[in-house]
């Protein structure tokens, strides 16, 4: 009987796709974004400690005397500083409970295809440039004030906070919505089930779970408003010494005008006091105690909230008569809607003011031809010199905000992460006089560029990586875990995963941060005056670096705003507003349309 040898099978041939390539440079790239928001950190505060260095600085002069006066060597920031305060608090006190209770209708009360138009009124209404809510302020707040208050011309605290509540009520808005739509279903369903009203529900339930991320817009909503210099400059009045000593001055010294520390800092004063001095050292001062102030609201606003055992307690029913419970329940519905309303009517009559005012914007013309003369011709060379900051910021800022979001993101739980990331906050919140400043001392006179167009692409940078850092971060945060432990399956390196599965994730929440950046960006007036634009005489575009500015549509609108006197010059602000109402608004609308299509959207790979 012959046996036969068993043959062994043949195995699969291995697979033969490559794997992926080695991706060392993802570190470089990674390491260059965190260096970036260190490196704007270090240079912001490099400008601050040199300018105190160069001049002697007595601090309690700066924090508690008020007379300021530099030919008598007298610096005392005292009514600056009462300046920014009362102005924030008068704004906030405005803003937050018609923002809370707009939020509160947006998600408890209204199905989502009523809310989401309605939070895109909203979020448009976030994307006014502050020059626009300055001009308004010019033409709308300043005689509602001169009228209140027998104030010749309007100039006043009082106009400037009003001008800021407008200003913040979008941020506060936005937040409070996210933090409410954060509460679990588990909660407003077992309340409902205890038999409480719409409205019992929302304080019981909701509110207590959602209150302090609530707090947290209005941390946000006062850094904003610290940090504003030209809204606040147009409709402040500019008069130093202004510091009641009674209560009966104090409520005369709303409807007068006044002084905040953005607007000391964006007066002439920061170009006349060179870069050195005693002058220029209180300014510095006075900078570093916004900067303080913006850095701590804005820390204080971001701050997570660890879960207390009490927070998962149900409420109890209350025993009230039903009808008056009905009552209270529909009236309190009422004053939600109409809060919710006001917003949405406030861009309605905004848009209609800058439409009825600015007329030239609809004929072709308005943006095709240049200027001429003080306040005749088109905006040609003004939107050019936008588009080329827009363009100029977004190359830069894309590539570092997304490398710096990356290591927030995949390393969030380093403490050295943490830091990073509470600094780029931070920067997100610095206010952009400063960022002008730093760039005129360090580019334009340092450097010797002059007014330069890459100076004010430069200084628009840091307004940008912020929010695109933070959006992509957000995003990789909420990847799902399964992507992570399919690429660690594979054998992927960490550089590996990063290149083929995080960036490809990220992606798009990167461009929505980024459209939205760029439309703050394309508002921002106060950079670019002290580094990159001039009123006339700039071509369209640059022909170099050193002494090459530019024209703009914000710097535009604020120096024709000067001359509110010139029927001419005002119908020219209010046309060339529009024209950047327009441009900002596209920019926003397709953040949102982008964040529309992919939420709620899960990442797969092919």
């Amino acid at each position: 009987m012959t046996s036969q040898t068993p043959v062994r099978p043949l195995s699969a041939a291995p697979a033969t796709e490559p794997r992926p390539r080695p991706s060392r440079w993802i570190w470089t790239w990674t390491v260059l974004g965190a260096a970036t928001v260190l490196g704007i950190l270090l240079v912001l505060v490099g400008y601050l400690t040199s300018g105190l260095t160069g001049g002697s600085v007595d601090w309690g002069e700066i924090l508690t005397a008020g007379t300021w006066s530099p030919t008598h060597a007298a610096f005392g920031g005292l009514a600056m500083i009462y300046g920014s305060g009362i102005v924030c608090l008068m704004a906030l006190a405005l803003a937050v409970p018609v923002s809370w209770a707009a939020a509160i209708a947006l998600n408890e009360y209204l199905p989502l295809r009523l809310a989401r138009p309605l939070r895109t009124s909203v979020e448009l209404l976030a994307a006014v440039p502050s020059i626009v809510y300055g001009l308004i302020g010019i033409m709308a707040i300043r005689p509602l004030v001169s009228t209140l208050g027998a104030v010749p011309g309007g100039d006043s605290l009082l106009a400037a906070a009003i001008v800021l509540a407008v200003m913040i009520t979008p941020t506060v808005i936005a937040v409070s919505v996210d933090a409410l739509k954060a509460v679990p279903d588990r909660y407003r369903e077992s309340a409902y089930a205890l038999g409480l009203t719409r409205q019992e529900v929302v304080r019981s339930a909701v509110l207590p779970r959602a209150r302090p991320a609530m707090r947290t817009g209005v941390l946000l909503g006062l850094a904003r408003a610290l940090g504003e210099a030209i809204a606040v400059y147009l409709v402040i009045g500019r008069a130093d010494g202004r510091l009641p000593t009674t209560p009966g001055e104090f409520f005369d010294s709303l409807f007068q005008p006044g002084q905040t520390l953005t607007t000391k800092l964006a007066g002439p004063e920061s170009m006349l006091a060179g870069t050195s001095g005693p002058h220029f050292a209180a300014l510095c001062a006075l900078g570093v105690v916004l900067l303080a102030a913006v850095a701590a609201a804005t820390v204080l606003g971001t701050r997570t909230r660890h879960a207390r055992p009490g927070d998962e307690r149900l409420p109890a029913p209350r025993a009230v008569f039903t009808a008056l419970r009905l009552q209270r329940d529909r009236s309190t519905a009422a004053l939600r809607f109409a809060a919710l309303l006001l917003p949405t009517a406030l861009l309605i009559a905004m848009l209609m003011l800058l439409a009825a005012r600015g007329t030239a914007a609809f004929d072709p013309t308005f943006w095709l031809t240049e200027s001429v003369g003080s306040s005749g011709g088109g905006v040609r060379n003004q939107i050019s010199g936008t588009l080329l900051f827009i363009v100029g910021t977004a190359a830069a800022a894309l590539p570092l905000g997304f490398a710096a979001g990356i290591l927030l993101g995949v390393y969030g739980s380093s403490r050295l992460i943490r830091t990073l990331n509470v600094l780029t906050v931070v920067i997100g919140g610095v206010p952009t006089i400063l960022l002008g400043l730093a760039g005129f001392v360090v580019l334009s006179t340092a450097m010797g560029w002059g007014k330069s167009w890459l100076a004010g692409v430069i200084v628009l940078v840091p307004v940008v990586v912020p929010v695109v850092a933070l959006a992509t971060a957000a995003r990789i945060r909420g990847m799902p875990p399964e992507l992570t432990e399919s690429a660690k399956a594979l054998g992927l390196t960490q550089a590996q995963y990063l290149r083929s599965v995080v960036v490809p994730y990220a992606w798009p929440a990167t461009i929505t941060g980024l459209l939205l950046g760029l439309a703050r960006a394309a508002g921002e007036t106060a950079p670019l005056l002290f580094t990159a634009t001039v009123f006339a005489g700039a071509p369209a575009l640059p022909g170099g670096v050193v002494e090459s500015p530019v024209q703009s549509l914000p710097t535009h609108v604020f120096n024709l705003s000067q001359d509110s006197g010139d029927p001419q010059a005002v119908t020219q602000a209010w046309s060339s507003a529009l024209v950047l109402i327009v441009i900002t608004a596209l920019l926003l609308t397709a953040a949102v349309v982008l964040r529309n299509r992919l939420e709620g959207q899960r990442w797969t790979s092919s």
